[in-house]
């Protein structure tokens, strides 16, 4: 009986995050809100029952306990959060809290089955940042200052990547974190929300020749200093931040080429400097030629993916632990491997949507400022998001970035939390 429950479940899910999905493309088709609100409510009915169908697979798997009662505390957070968010956050965007709960949900799920003790430190990270983010929108609608720190945010930001710089510990290549007490911090997934800030600033007002080179100059030292840390997978998100930005600002297409092309000159040039870059890349390019070593982690993810298929082998039916740091880096092949290539492109599509409305948002925007931290802000979210599944299926190489929301990384998630309620405040704002 179960084994005919878990054969089950993994084809209900794939039905239910299918529609769920649908409504995402399809929910604003009407312009009746009341029709809006019924598939919001739908989509958050198909949450609740996912979830329950996962721990409920994952209970008769394990026999254990604990899933139980973290299965009861995570049913009371989505609960709470609808509710409390609904009141903070007047007329928010209800497809960018139903998304962003989505999306967390599987990150709580396949942390569960990869290592319930990491399921716990998520969910209470998650749960905290939430909670904080409640004074976003107070912060956006009093603090109209904001768009007036530009200098102040560089500043911040390049005084962060500094001492990370100086007294940051190495991690898979890259100096990027801090230690405090025995608890890591990634300062880069804070600064690069404050880059947004100060590139906005100074560029709502004037956007003319000497203010450009000025912008470049700061955003330039904050791409140097995350080349000079090995974090190049960051560097190359602030990189493309800025070039959008840039381009949108100003209308002009030159500085889009410039950028692209000179971006392609240093990368030449970091190819040449670092040894890990290269590592990555003989990886990308043949992985079956070094399988044992350099592409080990890359075989494993396609190897994963493929033995998915589309309908999965099932939760816990497959060997994610055989991918390296599989809970950060390489979250989407084990999201693949057991819940299959539906689901995964599901979720994929459900990231396509939220950056779809961070741009829609970012588009309605009056003023220039809040129009361009939008516009930002999506772009690290996209971007993040392209690096991230690009590199776990050879796309191109892996370049060491999360699955934002979905990866195990207490900076990763509270950074993207952070990201969410901004957009959010902004939505509320300019309705």
């Amino acid at each position: 009986m179960e084994n005919l429950v878990i054969e089950l479940a993994r084809y209900i899910i794939i039905i239910l995050l299918t529609i769920y999905t649908l409504y995402c493309f399809t929910v604003f088709r009407s312009s009746d809100r009341k029709r809006q609100a019924k598939k919001f409510n739908k989509q958050i009915a198909l949450l609740y029952v996912i979830h329950f169908i996962c721990y409920l697979v994952l209970f008769l798997e394990t026999k254990n306990m604990q899933l139980l009662i973290l299965y009861m505390f995570q049913i009371a957070f989505f609960a709470i959060v609808l509710s409390v968010y609904k009141v903070v956050y007047r007329n928010l965007s209800r497809l960018v809290l139903n998304n962003m709960l989505m999306l967390l949900m599987f990150s709580f799920v396949m942390l569960t089955r990869l290592s319930i003790s990491l399921a716990i430190k998520q969910f209470i990270i998650a749960s905290v940042s939430l909670m904080v983010c409640l004074i976003v929108p107070l912060i956006i609608d009093k603090a109209k200052q904001l768009e007036n720190l530009g200098l102040l945010y560089a500043v911040v930001g390049i005084g962060l990547l500094l001492v990370v710089l100086v007294f940051g510990r190495t991690q898979y290549g890259a100096t990027n974190w801090l230690y405090f007490g025995g608890v890591g911090v990634q300062p880069s997934e804070f600064v690069k929300i404050l880059y947004v800030f100060f590139i906005a600033s100074l560029l709502s007002r004037n956007y003319d020749f000497r203010q450009i080179m000025k912008v470049s100059v700061l955003a330039g030292a904050h791409v140097i200093l995350l080349v000079l840390e090995k974090d190049l997978g960051g560097a190359l998100i602030f990189f493309i931040t800025y070039l959008m930005m840039i381009y949108v600002a100003s209308h002009n297409p030159l500085y889009l080429f410039a950028g692209l092309g000179g971006g392609s000159v240093a990368a030449a040039v970091a190819y040449k400097l670092f040894s890990h870059v290269r590592v990555r890349v003989m990886a990308w390019k043949d992985p079956w030629g070094h399988i044992d070593k350099e592409g080990y982690q890359i075989t494993q993810s396609l190897f994963a993916i493929g033995t998915g298929g589309w309908f999965g082998l099932g939760l816990g039916k497959g060997l994610p632990s055989s991918i390296p740091v599989v809970e950060s880096d390489f979250v989407f092949s084990a999201i693949s491997e057991e819940f299959g290539g539906i689901v995964a492109f599901c979720i994929v599509l459900i990231c396509l949507s939220c950056f779809i409305m961070f741009i829609n948002i970012a588009m309605k925007m009056k003023r220039n400022f809040y129009k361009l931290t939008a516009l930002g802000l999506g772009i690290v979210y996209g971007f993040q998001i392209f690096l991230t599944i690009g590199g776990v299926t050879k796309f191109i190489p892996s370049t060491g970035v999360t699955l934002p929301l979905i990866s195990y990384g207490g900076s990763s998630v509270l950074s993207t939390i952070i990201i969410f309620c901004i957009i959010q405040g902004l939505y509320v704002r300019n309705k």
